[in-house]
């Protein structure tokens, strides 16, 4: 049996030279189908604003919400680590409701650890999480979370910004970080951050330079969404399911599903069962007249 992946054994695949994986999930089948094929750690991200909620932005994604998907994606899990995001404002307001927040989703949701977006700024709140025993993963760069403040593009381009995200990665390593997570950032500036911390990185969108790597599934698999410079499609799992609705419909449209092979049958009941269903009249309200027109269904049938 395959041992199960946690925050100390993140940072030994970095000492042993081994690449990270991640990808997110969101709900019980697939989280199931993904620690099955070995990856080491599986986020339950507040992308699923996006990618399964169909919001602009992750910003109305709530400590609910990922309290609800994650309680799914723990169930299913034997062996990757499970990482919980911390949405927009559950622990910018203090390190305390942080704290209560990230409890909730170690205790109720059953996380093995948390995401939190920010640097130098954040680093007080993960340094209290990190005190009373619960993993926590920085995350800098392009912050979704900060979406109307930097806007999605690459970060870290200048001498200025690089040397800001340098201090905020020591500053989340010296916080008790048990990884960073790296988001859109030059390939040369994540690969001399990964190469100076002790802790991994994982980079998504910011060069093979990081330890290890995380994709948002849904664009990994083509499921929806446009073309992505940072990704890579490993399948077209969105086109396989239009295909399949598509030859579903036009199936039941000309009568060939459901076929006998999908039904149960009376056998030699059959004409006993019938009987009693052929005996059977139509029952009309006391009080009511049949053909009164004052009882019936609206969409059809006999009035």
């Amino acid at each position: 049996m395959t041992k199960r992946m946690t925050a100390r054994g993140l940072m030994e695949r970095k000492e042993r030279g081994e690449k990270i994986t991640m990808l997110t999930a969101y709900d019980y089948p697939t989280a199931r189908i993904i620690d099955a094929a070995g990856v080491d750690a599986i986020l339950v991200g507040d992308s699923l604003g996006n990618v399964v909620q169909g919001q602009a932005t992750t910003l109305s994604v709530t400590l609910e919400d990922i309290l609800y998907h994650t309680r799914m994606v723990a169930r299913a899990v034997d062996q990757a680590l499970v990482v919980a995001d911390m949405p927009f404002l559950t622990y910018q307001v203090s390190p305390e409701e942080a704290l209560r927040n990230a409890g909730r989703l170690m205790q109720d949701g059953g996380a093995q650890s948390v995401k939190l977006e920010g640097g130098t700024e954040v680093a007080p709140t993960v340094r209290r999480l990190v005190e009373v025993g619960i993993p926590v993963i920085g995350h800098i760069g392009l912050t979704p979370q900060s979406v109307h403040a930097l806007g999605f593009r690459v970060q870290g381009r200048t001498a200025e910004a690089a040397a800001r995200l340098m201090e905020s990665a020591f500053a989340l390593e010296d916080a008790g970080a048990c990884a960073i997570v790296m988001e859109l950032l030059p390939a040369e500036v994540s690969a001399e951050i990964s190469r100076r911390l002790k802790v991994p990185t994982i980079g998504i969108g910011s060069g093979g330079g990081c330890d290890g790597q995380v994709l948002v599934l849904h664009d990994m698999l083509g499921i929806g969404g446009g073309v992505l410079r940072h990704n890579r499609r490993y399948a077209e799992i969105g086109q396989a399911i239009k295909d399949a609705a598509v030859s579903y419909a036009h199936d039941v449209r000309e009568g060939a599903f459901p076929g006998p092979e999908h039904a149960t049958t009376l056998g030699d009941a059959e004409a006993d069962v019938l009987a009693a269903v052929r005996r059977v009249e139509r029952r009309h309200p006391e009080g009511v007249r049949e053909g009164s027109g004052e009882v019936g269904n609206p969409y059809g049938g006999p009035r």
